[in-house]
């Protein structure tokens, strides 16, 4: 097995109602919750941080392609959101990813695009059979900073 990431993203949380420190190869942020539970929207909650993936994900993903491609396209952005359904027993959800241009792009261009964007990596794991394992290491030594 090789993880993706050299390092693995740490998360640390103190007493601090819902206030998380993660750090990543490069730096440190902060996650929180919002104010209408509990928190003090200190910074993005979760499904903020996985919405915030895809979009960024699309939009490099997208950027690398027009770069390759050559083409003559400045600036477009995505508004990325997400809800949930239950059908019968079964919970579902359903995140939708609306591609703007900001500027003139052929038909072709654009139905080209949206088969990109729908291929970045973040959507091929998330459409993938994940697991998500959680377990405890005994050594404090593994937090790895």
């Amino acid at each position: 097995m090789r993880y993706k990431l050299e390092k693995p993203v740490l998360g640390t949380i103190a007493r601090k109602k819902y206030k998380c420190v993660i750090e990543w190869r490069n730096g440190t942020f902060i996650t929180d919750e919002p104010e209408s539970v509990g928190g003090e929207d200190a910074g993005p909650d979760p499904f903020t941080l996985l919405l915030a993936s895809i979009a960024s994900c699309k939009l490099i993903t997208l950027r690398m392609y027009i770069d390759k491609k050559g083409w003559n396209i400045d600036k477009f952005a995505i508004n990325v959101n997400l809800y949930q359904e239950t059908i019968g027993e079964t919970k579902n959800a359903v995140i939708d990813c609306d591609i703007i241009f900001l500027c003139h792009v052929s038909v072709e261009q654009k139905m080209r695009m949206l088969e990109i964007a729908h291929s970045c990596p973040i959507s091929k794991v998330l459409e993938g059979d994940v697991k998500v394992r959680v377990f405890s290491s005994e050594n404090p030594t593994t937090l790895n900073r």
